[in-house]
Parts: structure tokens; sequence; C-alpha cells
């Protein structure tokens, strides 16, 4: 006892069933629990039994030990969780001895475990109509987190500090069981800014006549990223980069000087986009606004196997298509007459696996042909590059790599909530319903419905979602046929739908003008998001001539994967979007990559193959990739064999090309070919 006495700051002492709990304690920790029991006497109440606990067992001491501990103590402190009674009689008790004792609030729980856990009205947690000390209600929060599976240390740390501010573990396991108390699921808001840029007046853009007419019948003046391009040269034929964040008015960078060079004669627009979804919106409104003006036509690549140049005019005066259509054609030697203006939209696809080394080389060869034609076709000044982005993380070095001037607006027109709720596969549906209804119950100030676009990682679950929606949805996806798709875009345009169900496509940017976003899973397919997609996804809520505000549901199911490969979990990857930087946009090439955008420029430029590779955004070992393609037969020098036009054609990487070579020697179906080919693409 003599060490015990020595190390004693604070003495607690609490009402248990028949005798009292004796806590003593220094630094915070607990160096002894003992039990108390008085006795009555002439004097008054004095200890009549005094017992350590020690290893789950009493020991019996002498009740004036007791004395000499309380003596021995910095301070004495009573549980006012004791009753009035008891503790009166503990403090008559102490006087006899001249000691003095504070009653003060403390944690009933740690009473109980034989803890001293002083708690005040800033730092106490309710919890089932009691007041907890804050290590009690942590533990009792991770029995809480260990029935809904393993949460990350990020995912413990956001719980944690919403339970300290909250002050109620009650409100914080609802929010586990899928409640949306709307100041908890809150984790930031991402606030409204308007840069100051003086507006440029359509009256005075040296525009053709047509074009001019056309625009002051819409608007008055341009928006601030759109008068910033004008004041620093679009109109002067510049190549520029322009990144600025959703619904701020990038498409109409591209179609002031496309249009307008289109209307001057001075050659067509090609207007490129990432997804047939996409080009499809965008022919349509070209031709709601243009087609009295110019021709306008589209160019998608709908299939990798057969090309039915469906609805594709050359000759026209505007050219909407997708990546893949447009190099299509350069691939196979279409002539697409003098251009104009390339806008590439999206243009932060470039950092993508397959997609991002065919938009270089798309790129690259574009550029290839504009010279080519410039050579060639007197009175032909070459193509003007428009390249449109909402999220770059590396502007500056990107804008120097494609030679263009840099546009970068930051504004934000509305506000954007972001809000996390924790949820397993079967509850985030019934969770995506209620925030469904409530935003599509509520009207903005100026009169529209709040709609939800909601995210997840699989055609199959883009149904299910619907399915379980009480509100009018729809799902939406590549799968689904033009006229589906289209009928979908025009009952949300109308208000006639709560809500869409999406996968990738709208992510890249088909314009629905939804006030909610909603994410089922932070997975792409089984890859998960990046920081730059997940930016783009969420940028779709709220829009500046619709809502007041944005927000954005993040519906989290703690250790969740959705493919084996995965390394890490969706509570995981939550906190890391939420916090993480953008991303650069860059393009990496391996040997299968650097091989076919090495062939599709050979097919294309020949022996000036090289310089289309020496110009592109990734570096391309050019001699090796060329000494895989004789290897493999596609090349002959600087000339594509008959296989070697045929893999380029159709966008074959040489393993599908060789797997294809290989059925076609066994004797397999073409049918099956194809359908081993699609099944490969949905494994990848």
């Amino acid at each position: 006892m003599s060490q015990q006495l020595a190390e004693v700051e604070t003495l607690f002492l609490h009402e248990a069933r028949s005798d009292y709990t004796v806590v003593a304690n220094r630094d915070g920790k607990r160096v002894l629990r003992g039990r108390l029991e008085l006795k009555e006497t002439s004097a008054g109440p004095r200890p009549g039994k005094f017992r350590v606990i020690r290893d789950g067992e009493d020991h019996p001491r002498q009740p004036d030990e007791f004395v000499d501990l309380a003596r021995a103590a910095g301070r004495i402190r009573i549980s006012e969780q004791t009753t009035p009674e008891n503790r009166a009689r503990l403090k008559e008790m102490l006087d006899g001895y001249q000691l003095e004792a504070t009653a003060v609030r403390t944690c009933r729980r740690c009473a109980s475990d034989g803890r001293y856990g002083p708690i005040t009205s800033e730092d106490a947690i309710d919890h089932n109509g009691e007041l907890i000390c804050r290590d009690c209600a942590r533990r009792e929060l991770e029995r809480e987190l260990s029935y809904k599976g393993e949460f990350t240390g990020a995912a413990e740390e956001r719980l944690e500090e919403l339970l300290y501010e909250s002050g109620d573990l009650d409100r914080i396991v609802s929010l586990l069981q899928g409640g949306l108390d709307p100041d908890l699921t809150k984790y930031d808001e991402v606030s409204a800014n308007v840069d100051d840029v003086s507006p440029v007046r359509t009256e005075d853009l040296d525009l053709h006549p047509d074009l001019s007419s056309h625009l002051q019948g819409r608007f008055e003046e341009l928006l601030p990223v759109q008068s910033l391009s004008v004041r620093n040269g679009l109109l002067d034929g510049d190549d520029q980069l322009v990144v600025s964040a959703t619904a701020t008015g990038k498409t109409l960078v591209g179609e002031l000087t496309g249009i307008d060079r289109a209307l001057k004669g001075d050659g067509k627009l090609l207007f490129l986009v990432p997804l047939v979804a996409l080009a499809n919106q965008k022919h349509e409104d070209f031709e709601d606004r243009y087609g009295d003006l110019l021709d306008v036509s589209i160019r998608v690549g709908s299939s990798r196997v057969n090309d039915d140049g469906n609805r594709f005019d050359p000759h026209a005066d505007v050219i909407v298509g997708t990546y893949e259509g447009i190099d299509h054609a350069l691939r196979t030697g279409k002539d697409l007459g003098d251009v104009g203006t390339v806008v590439i939209d999206e243009v932060h696809t470039l950092k993508e696996g397959e997609r991002g080394h065919r938009l270089d080389g798309l790129i690259s060869r574009l550029k290839y042909y504009s010279e080519d034609r410039m050579e060639t076709h007197a009175g032909y000044d070459g193509t003007q590059f428009v390249y449109l982005s909402a999220t770059v993380g590396n502007p500056e070095w990107l804008a120097e790599k494609l030679r263009a001037t840099l546009i970068e607006y930051e504004e934000r027109p509305v506000p954007i909530e972001r809000h996390v709720t924790f949820a397993d596969s079967r509850e985030k549906a019934q969770i995506a319903d209620k925030l469904v209804k409530r935003e599509f119950d509520t009207k903005s100030s100026k009169g529209y419905r709040g709609q939800t676009i909601i995210f997840t990682n699989s055609r199959r679950r883009c149904h299910e979602i619907s399915r379980k929606l009480r509100y009018d949805s729809a799902p939406y996806h590549a799968g689904l046929d033009y006229g589906r798709r289209k009928k979908v875009e025009r009952q949300f345009g109308n208000q006639d739908l709560s809500a869409v169900v999406t996968t990738a496509a709208l992510a890249a940017g088909v314009d629905f003008p939804a006030s909610q976003v909603i994410f089922d899973s932070l997975a792409m397919g089984i890859e998960w998001l990046s920081v730059q997609e997940f930016s783009q996804m969420l940028g779709r809520a709220g829009r500046p001539d619709y809502h007041d505000r944005g927000r954005v549901y993040l519906l989290v199911e703690p250790d969740g994967v959705y493919h084996g490969s995965m390394d890490r979990t969706e509570d995981e990857v939550a906190f890391t979007l939420l916090k993480g930087e953008m991303e650069d946009v860059a393009t990496h090439y391996d040997e299968t990559a650097a091989a076919e955008e090495t062939l599709a420029n050979v097919v294309v430029a020949g022996k000036k193959a090289k310089r289309l590779n020496d110009r592109m955004i990734g570096e391309v070992p050019t001699k090796h990739a060329l000494g895989k393609l004789l290897e493999w037969n596609f090349i002959d020098g600087f000339e594509p064999t008959p296989l070697g036009r045929g893999v380029t054609r159709h966008f074959l990487a040489p393993d599908e090309a060789f797997f294809i070579l290989d059925s076609v020697r066994k004797g397999t179906d073409p049918y099956d070919i194809v359908a081993d080919l699609e099944r490969r693409d949905d494994e990848e």
C-alpha cells in the first residue's frame, strides 16, 4: 500500500449495491481499486470494512488503511450519481478525519467497471437516456462498428469526430443503421464562388452575321470562362486548353470558334467526345441550334467488327463524333475535307487506360491530317484545336504538351454539400429511395423539383436500384438502345422522372440537370474511382439556372469490395476521394499500347509515323514498337501488311488479333469469335 499511497492523485468514491467503489488514480490511470463498507459509531459513520481488488479477487485490509489512502490523495471526489443520503454519509465520514470531498458528475459505466470517469456538460455523451464519458461512448461505438464490418482508420476517425461534435451516441448508431440526419451525414460544403471577370457582350464579337444574330437571340453576354477564352485569342485561331467546372459554359467556347469558321468557309467543325451517348446528345443539340445554317452529321464507332457508316456524311459542315469514330475515318483513309476546328471534349480521358492512348494517338493523327492537307491544298490554313475539361490536376503541363493556351476558370456557380453515410449493399437502395423522394418533393427558388443521378458500378445494378425507387425513375447506360436513352433524357428534362440510375455514361457530361448525385458505389466496374472521375461525377449536382445548391451523397459499405483484385475497401476509398488531390493527366504506354498507336500512325502517315509518335503526350518507345510490329508481321518496312491494316481498322490490341487468328485457324464460328471477344472485354 505504501507505493500506492505515494501514487494517489485522485480518490474517487461511488455508490455500489451494498457498499462503495473506491478508485485511486494517478496521471489518469487507475492504481488501486477497492470496496468500502461504512459502519455506524457514536462519532458517526466510519470505515467498517475495506477490501482491495486485485486480479479479480478481494484482499481484505484494515479499515484504517482506507483513511491513510484518503489522507494521501491529492483530491477526493464523490460521484453525483450516489444518492443524496449516501453522499451525505460519505461526507460525514470524511469530515470526521478533516478531509474534504467534492461531488462531481461521473460516468456510471466507468464507476461500474471500477474507473474514475468525470464528465462535464461539454464532453458528456448522451446514450440511452444517460450521460457517459467519451471513452465509454467510443467503446460502445466500436461494438456497433463491429456489427457492420471492419472500418478503416479514416472512417472510424470520422465517426468519432461526429460522436464528439454531436454528443449523442444514439444519433451515430442511427446513422450506422441508415439514418439520414443531415447534420451528421454532411462531410463538408464546396462553396460557390464567382470570379470577377468582366463579361464580353455578344454584339461586340467579330462573328459571321448569322452566328452573331443567333447568339444575340439567346443571350446578351458571354459567361466568364467564355469571355476569358475570347480575350485570350479564341477567335484569332489560337489553340486552347479550357479547364472549368461543369455547367460553366465550356461547350460554347468550342462552338463559338468552330461554327464561326465553318460559316466563314474556313473549314468544318469536328466536335469529339468519348462516348456514343454524349455524341448522340451533342449531335441533337447542334442540329437544333445550327441545322438551319449548316449541315450537321454524326460519326460514332458503334462496332469494331462492322462499319456501316450510319448517318455519317464526311462532307458535312459540322461532324459530331466519338474519338473512335473519327479515328476510324483517319485509319481507313476517309477524306474529311478542310477541318477548321477540332474540339476535344473531356480531354482528361488522356489518362485512362485503353482510351487514353487512343485519344493521344488521335490528336497526333488529326494534327498530321491538317499539316498534310495544308501542303496539298492551297488556301487551307490548317486546324484550330480546342481542348475542354472540368478536372485536370496538371493543367499547365498539359497545355504545354498540347501547345495550347491555358484558360483556367475555377468558378462554381452553386454550392455543393458532400454527405457520407454507411450502409451495406442491401440497405443502399432503401437509403437512395429516401434521398430521391426527399429531393423530388423539394422545389428550388427557380421553381424546379430536385432530381437525382445515382451512379453505380454495373448495368444490372442500374435496373435493380431503379425498380426499388418509389417515385418514377429509369436506368440509363450504354446497353440501352438509342431510342430508349433519348426517351429517358426527354423525361428527365421534362421533370417526369425523379432519378436516373446510371453507370459511367453520365459521368462524362450527358446533360441531365440534376440537383443531387448519389454514389451507390465508388467503383467503376471493378476499379475504384479516381479523384478526377469522382470530381467529374459529383460536379453533375446543382445547375445555376435550376437549383440553389447541389447535394452529393456517398453510400459507403464498410469493408466492401467489388472484386477480389481490389486492394482497398470502400470506406478507405471514400475518404481518399473526399480528401484527395486531382490526379495529373498523362498518357502512359506499355508495349501493347505503343504497338497499337505506332501501327495506326504507320497506316495514316507511313514513314512519318515517328514524327507523330514524337509529339504525343506520352513517351512512346518507337524503335521497340516498330520492332514488335515487324516481328508480328503487322508492317513491312513502313507499310502496313493486310493483317496490320485489318488490326488497326478494327482497333484490335495485338493479343486480340492473335486470338482471332488462332480461332480462325481452328475453324471457330465467326459469331463465337465475336462473343468470345466481348466476353474478354467484360472480364477486363
